[in-house]
């Protein structure tokens, strides 16, 4: 039996779990599309969808397997739940938030945090943020984090600059 992955997080779209997944496989590497399930005839007067229409898209990003599930309106995402990037240097940094925030809502940008044109929320974040926050010199950590808080995309150099002061 093929190795599982126990926890698989759910996505619910209105329509748009196809697109959304081939978007995200886009900008992720080691990423696919694995498989695409349909509505069938069975449950029609339940899920009110035309038979053949896409209900499920399992895919990979980063290995990491996603469901993206076309489950109607009736529920939209929030901020309670969001996918952290964690970003070795400012290029990725700035290529993880360029593709991610193209078309999404310009609003909910901060501290690093965005909302993607599906309405899936990230964090595209350098992997030094954590021991930057955590420094011992409580004086250092607290400014890291005064100017973290100003920040819309996240610039590696100004929150060592900050660490430094």
């Amino acid at each position: 039996m093929a190795n599982v992955q126990k926890i698989t997080p759910c996505l619910w779209f209105d329509g748009q779990a196809e697109e959304a997944a081939n978007y995200y496989t886009r900008i992720f590497d080691n990423s696919e599309i694995v498989h695409i399930d349909r509505f069938l005839e069975a449950g029609q007067d339940i899920h009110g969808q035309e038979p053949g229409r896409v209900m499920v898209v399992v895919f990979k990003l980063e290995g990491q397997q996603f469901i993206a599930l076309n489950g109607g309106p009736q529920f939209k995402f929030n901020e309670a739940i969001s996918f952290q990037v964690l970003c070795s240097d400012q290029e990725e940094i700035d290529y993880f938030w360029g593709e991610l925030s193209r078309g999404g809502d310009k609003e909910a940008q901060q501290c690093g945090w965005l909302k993607d044109r599906f309405g899936v929320s990230w964090q595209v974040v350098p992997s030094i943020l954590p021991e930057l926050l955590s420094d011992p010199d409580k004086r250092r950590a607290n400014h890291v984090m005064s100017t973290l808080l100003q920040m819309k995309k996240i610039e590696i150099d100004k929150l060592l600059a900050a660490s430094a002061e």
